[in-house]
This record gives structure tokens, sequence and C-alpha cells, in this order.
């Protein structure tokens, strides 16, 4: 929990109206955030049932009235405009331990609304996948803005949040199909 709320360090997350946590798994960071920032809307989007089962029984448990679980792949909520997607929808996506940033930056940047932020819990700094990111990034209409290191707890040694901001209308193209993102990198 004390990694999920070293996001708040973002000043854009703790501003934010609606969040979407993609590959939330059980609930991280999203369910932290739901209750830290308790004004916003938080979609919890996550292709495995079993997982966003896990996540339904836990928001139940905390009585989460702004928190709900998606169980669909980013790239297809992405597709449609509310209610049936979330295309361009949102403040603030957020991801952990989930991909490297330039596929992360794809997933967000059609949910995203302009000027909203992607944050991104990373472990050790990666030259490479910082690089890339930015290579990609004018494709993505996404900018690399900082990548701030964070310290949630004792021995955490190597945490960071890596803020990318979607600068420009989303791309022709985006989102790709299903799998793409993994497969082809931008």
């Amino acid at each position: 929990m004390a990694d999920a709320l070293t996001g708040l360090e973002v000043p854009e997350l703790h501003r934010a109206r609606r969040i979407a946590d993609i590959g939330s798994g059980a609930g991280f960071p999203g369910l932290v955030l739901a209750v830290a920032v308790s004004r916003a809307k938080v979609d919890l989007i996550e292709s495995a049932g079993r997982k966003s089962a896990v996540a339904d029984r836990l928001m139940q448990a905390a009585e989460l009235d702004n928190a709900r679980s998606i169980t669909t792949r980013a790239e297809d909520w992405a597709k449609g405009p509310p209610p049936v997607g979330g295309r361009e929808s949102y403040d603030v996506v957020t991801a952990r331990a989930l991909d490297r940033l330039v596929v992360l930056a794809e997933y967000a940047s059609p949910l995203l609304r302009r000027d909203g932020v992607l944050v991104a819990w990373k472990g050790a700094r990666e030259q490479a996948e910082e690089d890339e990111a930015e290579a990609a990034a004018e494709r993505l209409a996404m900018s690399l803005e900082e990548v701030r290191r964070v310290k949630p707890f004792a021995g955490a040694e190597h945490r960071h949040l890596a803020v990318l901001r979607k600068v420009a209308p989303t791309p022709a193209g985006l989102p790709r199909r299903a799998g793409m993102a993994r497969k082809r990198r931008p």
C-alpha cells in the first residue's frame, strides 16, 4: 500500500477526477488510490476475470463506491467512447509492474484526455527503456516528463515513478489490435 501511495507525489494524480489502472491485477495501485483520492472515479482494467473477481470482493469489503473493475484488455476498452469504453476519458492512467514504458505509453495514449498523464511504477531505472519511450513518444502523442525516485518504505532501494504526458490528440491507428504493442513496438 505504501508503494501505491507514492503515486500521490505526482500532482495530477492527486487532483484527478477519472483514473484508469491498467493491468490492475487484484487492485494495486487502483484500490489504494480509490481510497486515497475518494472524489475520483477509478476504473480497474484487467483482462483476467479471476483477478477482477478478487478486486470486486475487495471493493465490496471496503465499501468502495468510487471504483469498479472492468474485465477487458486496455486496447479494447480504448476503442469506444464512454459508457461502452474509455477512449480519451481519463485524467490519469496508472500501471504498476506491467510492461516497458513504450508499451505502457501505447496503452495509455488512447485512454487519456489531452494533457492527461500516465504514472508508471517502475523499479531500477533503465536508460535503454527511457530512450525507447522517448523515441516513440511523438508517434504516441506522449512525452516523457520525468522519472521520479520514490522511497515508499525502508529497504525500497530502486523505486521510481515514470510520468508521461499526452501532448496531442490520439494518433490514427491507436489503439492497435490487442497484443500488438508488446509484439511490435512503435
